[in-house]
């Protein structure tokens, strides 16, 4: 994934969304991450296609860990961005633990991390370039979330992923404080 170069927010819905067959999380897997094994069992759904649809979100939040230790690793990071950089990354480590105790609830085996990353990092070369790079990927999830929370028949389901959503999108509202836009640009996302 670029960071300057990075597809509009729509774009990297689509190509998120594409990869899981339309979900982002399945009406079974999200009740189980919400911690409803009764309504999990309710939702029904395909095992194997819970685990690949869960396993496609465990490689963006790996994905997403990596891209934050880059910045981490970069020396370009003031202390407070540093510090900043790593609770998001805390954070979705949060999200890959319990995605991937999910996968291991259904049967499946969780996806491990890429050995390496496609990351444009000759053209991070300030601070600035970081928290935009951080940005867009925040972004991209959001957008990635936001489509699949409507999905649901199940109310519970929809706010279980909204859950997530709103993680991602606080990312992307402090990212963008941070570098100097309007943290929330208006009043409906796009």
């Amino acid at each position: 994934m670029s960071f300057l170069l990075m597809p509009t927010p729509v774009a990297a819905r689509r190509v998120f969304l594409g990869r899981t067959g339309g979900l982002v999380l399945s009406g079974a897997a999200v009740a189980l991450l919400a911690g409803q094994e009764v309504l999990a069992a309710k939702a029904g759904g395909s095992k194997a296609g819970d685990i690949q649809i869960l396993n496609t979100a465990i490689a963006a939040e790996l994905e997403a860990i990596a891209a934050y230790q880059l910045g981490a690793e970069s020396k370009l990071l003031s202390k407070p961005v540093l510090d900043l950089a790593l609770t998001f990354q805390g954070h979705h480590k949060q999200h890959v633990t319990l995605l991937s105790s999910t996968v291991e609830k259904l049967g499946g085996k969780a996806v491990i991390a890429k050995s390496k990353y496609d990351f444009p990092v000759d053209q991070l070369k300030a601070e600035l370039d970081v928290l935009k790079f951080a940005a867009k990927l925040e972004q991209g999830a959001v957008s990635a979330y936001l489509g699949a929370v409507p999905l649901f028949d199940n109310r519970d389901l929809s706010k279980a992923a909204a859950s997530i959503l709103g993680d991602e999108a606080m990312h992307w509202a402090v990212l963008r404080q941070a570098i100097g836009e309007v943290p929330v640009p208006s009043a409906f996302m796009a």
